[in-house]
């Protein structure tokens, strides 16, 4: 099994979720994330994308399976979007303003395997999540909803966040640079939304690039404007 690098030995990641994992090794008790007043460190950052992804092989998720994500800004989507790829699967950003047949598009399309949302989200979903026959599994972000929705397909389990999140860090699978980490998806403005498939080396070296050339440093703060279901809106965490 490899060793992970040694962060503090100077190693530069070059998988997506060593962006993280580099930041807790050098400054774990730096704020990574301000939500809503809510700060948290990149040490509890760490520990809880190390925990989710534990979580998700937990699971039986298989090598390269899609981990779609359908979530306003909050610290559930960063987590998850970090631990999919370390996992070994492949995150799909979900804009949090489509409507449910463009997230079900989004699902058929990516064939995803895991769902991660929240109930209210959920709820506008369940009516068509049957036409989803690759999805096994829909983690809610804020507790299991008091009954199973109507209709519910009978092949698909149900799963809290706060459970996946009792995980106990196990190692992680070997990657490659080369291999998918992220689809992101068009807006559709002209058709349905069309996949663009990135590699953690495209996005690590994208994240390194533009931090260069807006000359970031650790005073600075960022503020996350633009959604994360954007490519240009992810590189906001990525430059971070």
């Amino acid at each position: 099994m490899p060793h992970a690098p040694d962060f503090n030995m100077g190693i530069p990641p070059v998988l997506l979720h060593e962006l993280p994992a580099r930041a807790a090794a050098r400054w774990p008790s730096h704020a990574a994330l301000t939500v809503e007043g809510r700060h948290l460190s990149y040490a509890d950052l760490q520990s809880q994308i190390e925990r989710f992804a534990a979580g998700l092989l937990a699971l039986g998720m298989e090598p390269g399976a899609r981990v779609a994500v359908y979530l306003e800004k909050r610290v559930e989507t960063v987590v998850a979007s970090f631990a999919a790829p370390a996992a070994g699967g492949v995150l799909v950003p979900v804009n949090p303003l489509l409507k449910a047949a463009q997230v079900v598009h989004i699902l058929q399309d990516a064939q995803a395997q895991v769902l991660v949302t929240s109930a209210a989200r959920l709820a506008a979903l369940a009516p068509v999540l049957a036409k989803c026959r690759g999805l096994r599994h829909v983690v809610l972000c804020d507790g299991l909803a008091q009954a199973t929705p109507d209709a519910w397909p009978a092949c698909l389990a149900l799963q809290a966040w706060s459970d996946i999140l009792t995980s106990q860090p196990a190692a992680l699978p070997a990657l490659l640079d080369t291999d998918v980490a992220v689809i992101f998806y068009t807006s559709g403005s002209t058709g349905q939304p069309k996949g663009v498939v990135l590699s953690h080396r495209n996005l690590v070296a994208g994240a390194t690039s533009v931090a260069s050339y807006l000359h970031n440093h650790a005073d600075d703060t960022l503020l996350a404007v633009l959604p994360l279901s954007f490519d240009a809106g992810f590189s906001q965490l990525t430059t971070a």
